[in-house]
């Protein structure tokens, strides 16, 4: 997959004074161009408003567009096909010059987008992709891969020579977003322990997940590192306990709970409390939230990978401005466009909280 890596700490009280500046023409000119004009009408559809991160990624667009004198306007779909539509339609005939989505279903929204782009209006697809035929500038969100490897080679070096005997609690099967996460911690986990180069490493993650997939565990001798088993929760936290409960009954000696998300995993850390397990490391792929965070403090929960919606929302800030204010085109952008990749650990926290949700 193709991806870019562009700033996300810009300034935006500077790219308003630009914005500005290139509102006001001399009276020599003829006529206004729309790259002249000195605000935009932008709109967000959402899947959903239920959760902590979609949230945040909402208010921080809307921050962000107030902050360079921009109108905002903010739709949600409730996860229903049709409605995000409808929603969509609304912006378009509302005026907006652009649109950022976070699409309800992939496929579905491949018809949505084009919509938006036969009506002239450009659209950024915002923490979830949607399928390849999409006609957009570019997808931004959070890099799921590298995110999980630097986690990965972060709890590597934690462990050093100790073998990491892990559960694994996974999110939902087919999901690409959770797949990416865990060969991330796979490939971090056995690049860090054997030393063997990044690429290496990689294929030696194809293989544990290849042996879970038929055995239902998985191991990797040169990096002394063992799945003893696999646990579907649904990204919740109360699955992240039942699947925990139901892997520690058959597997009481773990070093290593590590999971797809904070939810599932903090809902594991209740398992292994209540399993009255010692000594058990908790290990997240991602999400960045603050109560993961507030556990990385309290020395209670070991690495998550930073999945932020605040610097998603720049990022695709950033990349709306190039596209309203600079005449930018999806040929000037990658297909996909990904926010660094970041372990969070007890080293770094406090300088991450605020980029959490």
């Amino acid at each position: 997959m193709k991806k870019r890596f562009l700033s996300t700490g810009l300034c935006l009280a500077m790219t308003v004074s630009l914005l500005f500046g290139c509102g006001s023409s001399d009276s020599s000119e003829e006529g206004t161009t729309d790259q002249e004009k000195d605000s935009y009408k932008v709109g967000y559809a959402t899947k959903t408003l239920s959760g902590g991160y979609f949230v945040k990624l909402d208010e921080g667009l809307k921050a962000g567009c107030e902050d360079l004198g921009w109108e905002y306007i903010s739709m949600n779909a409730d996860r229903d096909a049709d409605t995000e539509r409808a929603n969509l339609e609304a912006m378009v005939s509302q005026g907006c010059d652009l649109i950022f989505l976070n699409c309800v279903d992939p496929d579905s929204a491949v018809a949505n987008v084009q919509y938006c782009v036969d009506n002239g209006v450009p659209v950024i697809a915002v923490d979830g992709g949607c399928s390849e035929d999409a006609d957009l500038i570019t997808t931004v969100y959070s890099d799921n891969k590298q995110n999980g490897r630097e986690v990965g080679l972060a709890y590597a070096e934690h462990m050093k020579d100790t073998d990491i005997k892990a559960l694994m609690i996974s999110g939902s099967k087919g999901d690409v977003a959770g797949y990416e996460r865990r060969m991330g911690l796979f490939c971090g986990i056995i690049e860090g322990k054997s030393g063997m180069s990044e690429e290496d490493a990689w294929k030696a993650a194809d293989a544990i997940e290849q042996e879970l997939i038929d055995n239902g565990k998985a191991q990797n001798e040169e990096a002394h590192f063992y799945v003893l088993g696999q646990g579907w929760s649904n990204w919740s936290e109360d699955g992240g306990l039942q699947a925990a409960e139901d892997l520690i009954t058959a597997n009481t000696d773990i070093t290593t709970i590590l999971g797809e998300n904070d939810d599932m995993v903090i809902g594991a850390g209740v398992a292994v409390d209540n399993a009255n397990l010692e000594n058990v490391d908790l290990v997240a792929a991602a999400d960045g939230s603050q109560r993961a965070y507030d556990l990385i403090k309290e020395g209670k929960y070991f690495a998550t990978g930073e999945n932020s919606p605040v610097l998603v929302g720049n990022l695709a800030l950033d990349i709306a401005q190039q596209v309203l204010v600079d005449g930018k085109t999806k040929e000037d952008f990658e297909r996909v466009t990904m926010t660094s990749a970041v372990a969070v650990t007890k080293d770094n926290v406090d300088e991450r909280y605020d980029y959490g949700f």
